[in-house]
């Protein structure tokens, strides 16, 4: 088994990680860190296939655009690495955003447990059949 397989297997095994977590856990802080988790397994595994071809910058030194198509293979692709770089931005952003509702989530409920932030049902006159 080469590096590569081996990087791409812990990936993968972060991934499945962050999905159990997810869902076994019933407390809702633990489940936006099993999201978290997930989506940086998943930004990881991006990167490895977007490397898979090469390492190289491209960035060209010197002033002629030509260049050998031996060495443009070794070019890693400068296109998946700004998709992931917006997805990183878009997550933490994401992320943020879920942890200040379950901030405001446990001023009502510490205890943050999925089951006991439904909300009651109504009783009383006309409260439905």
């Amino acid at each position: 088994m080469t590096a590569f397989r081996a990087l791409e297997l812990l990936v993968l095994l972060a991934v499945l990680a962050g999905l159990v977590a997810l869902l076994r856990h019933r407390n809702l802080f633990l489940k936006v860190l099993a999201m978290d988790v997930t989506s940086t397994a998943v930004i990881s595994l991006f990167v490895l296939i977007a490397a898979r071809d090469g390492l190289i910058t491209p960035i060209l030194q010197g002033h002629s655009p030509v260049v050998d198509p031996g060495v443009a293979a070794a070019y890693a692709d400068p296109i998946p690495q700004a998709v992931i770089l917006t997805a990183i931005v878009i997550g933490f952003s994401v992320q943020a955003l879920l942890l200040l509702a379950t901030t405001l989530l446990a001023h009502r409920d510490p205890t943050l447990d999925v089951a006991e932030l439904d909300l009651p049902e109504p009783s009383g006159p006309g409260a439905g059949p």
